[in-house]
């Protein structure tokens, strides 16, 4: 439109107008004369309205469900590093459960066989010193570590210190092929050599050919002199199986360890030996035989049955 005189107050006219409908429509309220032009309008514009709020809505909700959705990653991510942390702590929970068992068994035996103790805990696994099976344990000369002591934990036998340095000493297992200990049979006064033989059960050649042994026997550590390298009475392992007498000097038997050299952790090296021998009260309680039930059958006769010559 040109900006002319006959424009400019045509705009005053509508401009005065417009604040004349305003001020009506303010003074009538509900009752007001321009309503039906409002709802009138309303219809027209209303769907082109309804329109534009339905396409523009799903632009704000995909915004709000961006935002939403950093929120939820931040809180899944917080919870997944929660939940790491809890799994950890039950893992450490448990291995502390299983050390203090460990440490009660332990701590059981050298109570019973009057053993002074200096507990150590398992390292490092592995040949050492041109030896098959080893293991090294985090206590030396620094803790009263010496040589050919004596080393069991609370299942019984692990074998004996061959290496000491300021604070880590090395042990040879007892199933090592060059380790060989002095073995008593359980309850009495049979004396043997036991031999290690690696993954499979101890070799223990008994000095008496002729000595009465069956499965299921106990041995123990007979000691030695001055309690170097053995001391006695430590829980050796059971009889699995026993060579049948050749009318040999010697007689063979196979022993099962209480100890699982696989799975060793925390030990105790016997740094005072007992004041006497400990004999068997060390080894563990017999398991109790389980009763085998009896059934008793009784025969109760028919009333429909014939009679006996006695019965008669």
């Amino acid at each position: 439109m040109r900006d002319t005189k006959e424009s400019r107050l045509l705009l005053v006219l509508l401009v005065a107008i417009a604040f004349a409908l305003i001020t009506v429509d303010i003074r009538g309220g509900r009752n007001s004369p321009v309503d039906g032009a409002r709802h009138a309008a309303a219809a027209v514009f209303g769907p082109v309205e309804s329109g534009l709020s339905s396409a523009v809505n799903p632009v704000g909700d995909a915004v709000s469900a961006v935002r939403a959705s950093g929120s939820r990653h931040d809180r899944l991510a917080a919870l997944e590093k929660e939940n790491a942390a809890l799994k950890a702590k039950l893992g450490s929970d448990d291995r502390n459960r299983s050390r203090l068992k460990q440490l009660d068994k332990l701590l059981k035996v050298a109570g019973e066989g009057q053993y002074g103790i200096k507990g150590a805990q398992v390292i490092a696994i592995g040949s050492a010193q041109g030896f098959s099976w080893t293991i090294t344990i985090d206590a030396g000369a620094d803790d009263g570590i010496k040589r050919d002591m004596t080393v069991l934990n609370g299942d019984g036998l692990v074998g004996r210190v061959t290496t000491v340095g300021p604070s880590t000493s090395t042990v040879l297992l007892a199933n090592d092929p060059d380790f060989t200990v002095g073995t008593r049979m359980e309850a009495g006064d049979e004396l043997g050599f036991a031999s290690g033989q690696g993954d499979r059960p101890l070799r223990v050649e008994l000095l008496n050919g002729k000595a009465e042994v069956k499965k299921g026997d106990r041995l123990v550590t007979f000691g030695s002199q001055a309690d170097k390298p053995f001391v006695p009475g430590v829980p050796v392992g059971v009889v699995s199986r026993v060579d049948p007498s050749g009318g040999g000097l010697t007689r063979t038997l196979y022993v099962t360890p209480y100890v699982s050299f696989t799975k060793l952790d925390i030990v105790g090296v016997v740094v005072a030996p007992p004041k006497q021998d400990p004999r068997d009260t060390v080894l563990p309680a017999k398991p109790k035989p389980v009763p085998t039930p009896t059934v008793t059958v009784t025969v109760t006769p028919s009333a429909d049955a014939p009679a006996t010559d006695e019965q008669q």
